[in-house]
């Protein structure tokens, strides 16, 4: 069973034709990269098998768009969506199993991408989809990518509605997920947070585990030169679905506690507070908070509301590393989140943001206050955030580091 379910969340087309004259969508062109090697008389065919969930759906975006005009292999995609409708939501075990339900999907894109031409390497993101499809596995090089391990994610899991099995249950889980980290001709590791439990948790090789963090289309998200400050207004911006998972809820305790204060600076007037939140869940109107609940990621909408933004807050209670703080940072503005999964290799305290703890309102209200009070602080943590997002996080970077490794994993020359 071969799924090609289009979803509307899903803001660009996947290349499915498998010949190498088929042509790419128009929502993937991008200019071809200088810096890429000329194009080989041979190119490795590399299928790439993208999970459709949360923040996957962006990063899929992103990978489609630029590995898709690579000049140094012929990439074809194909989305392992999460949704589960007709006839096979009436399978229990299918419906309600998502690593199960993901492997069975892998197993058919890699049939359909292999119908006419056989593959010469494979991409798989995440480790969810990968589980089950060893014997691909073990006759075409496979590079696994992904955000964090399940022993990472259990730790937080119950921000996900996630909860913990058998014992038995979960050393099987273990047990499976290592022999696919072990499986792969390597491993893609969104930070050195999730390397570090790929390599401690599951006993694999440093030397197969790669960094590369998920990128952002920087000239798409930097800040219009000459665009004005504003100067009356502060616009504290929030990014989420799951209001709950992400802090919303106490940035919304800390932003009703700050707009009865007074500044930090006593003989200063504090200008007039906005709270902007992107998110799926209902919020009630309240004096200051403005609500989009229809915009959709990496839209020109959105974009344009982090560029009228003054700072960017996620005080988020179970993640791993969002890729929105990587937006915010191209976008030149100053940071605010905690400690939570890989969130400290990108918001670096006093440098590029604030870091607070999860759920502590009274330490959000006094780091919200310090950037509201401070023009010159936002400022200067915004140009950082926007330095080391260039350094580390530059989506054409990453995705030439990307190709060059599948490249060396392939079977053909």
């Amino acid at each position: 069973m071969v799924e090609m379910v289009q979803f509307h969340q899903v803001l660009f087309s996947f290349r499915l034709e498998l010949g190498p004259t088929a042509s790419y969508c128009s929502q993937c062109a991008f200019q071809s990269f200088d810096v890429w090697m000329k194009q080989p008389a041979t190119l490795p065919r590399v299928g790439f098998l993208l999970e459709q969930t949360l923040g996957h759906v962006t990063h899929s975006q992103n990978l489609c768009q630029l590995v898709s005009k690579s000049p140094s292999i012929d990439a074809v995609f194909h989305p392992i969506p999460f949704d589960c409708t007709g006839l096979a939501a009436q399978i229990p075990l299918y419906r309600s199993n998502w690593s199960i339900r993901a492997g069975i999907r892998a197993c058919s894109a890699i049939s359909a991408l292999e119908k006419s031409t056989p593959l010469d390497a494979l991409f798989i993101h995440t480790q969810v989809p990968a589980v089950l499809v060893r014997r691909s596995m073990n006759r075409i090089p496979t590079v696994v990518s992904l955000d964090a391990t399940p022993v990472q994610y259990d730790k937080f899991g119950l921000h996900y509605q996630h909860q913990l099995s058998s014992s038995w249950t979960e050393r099987g889980k273990w047990v499976a997920n290592r022999s696919c980290y072990r499986r792969a001709a390597g491993l893609v590791a969104w930070s050195e947070w999730t390397k570090s439990s790929v390599v401690n948790d599951y006993g694999i090789d440093p030397d197969r585990v790669t960094v590369i963090p998920p990128g952002v289309v920087q000239p798409d998200w930097k800040r219009p030169s000459g665009m004005p400050h504003n100067i009356d207004v502060v616009r504290i911006l929030f990014v989420g679905g799951d209001m709950e998972r992400k802090g919303g809820l106490a940035l919304l305790q800390a932003f009703r506690v700050l707009r009865s204060q007074q500044p930090h600076n006593s003989y200063a007037l504090r200008p007039q507070l906005e709270l902007h939140l992107v998110t799926r869940s209902a919020v009630a109107d309240e004096p200051g908070v403005v609500v989009h609940n229809a915009l959709e990621p990496n839209s020109s909408d959105l974009k344009e509301l982090f560029h009228t933004s003054d700072i960017f807050c996620l005080p988020t209670r179970g993640d791993c590393l969002p890729m929105v703080l990587s937006e915010a940072g191209a976008s030149g503005l100053p940071l605010i989140s905690t400690r939570v999964g890989a969130i400290e290799e990108l918001v670096i305290d006093n440098k590029t943001g604030l870091l607070v703890p999860p759920d502590d309102v009274a330490a959000l209200t006094n780091a919200l206050g310090m950037l509201v009070d401070d023009a010159d602080l936002r400022r200067r943590l915004g140009s950082q955030a926007a330095v080391l997002v260039g350094a580390r996080h530059d989506a054409q970077r990453n995705a030439i580091q990307l190709v060059e490794l599948l490249r060396s994993k392939a079977a053909v020359p």
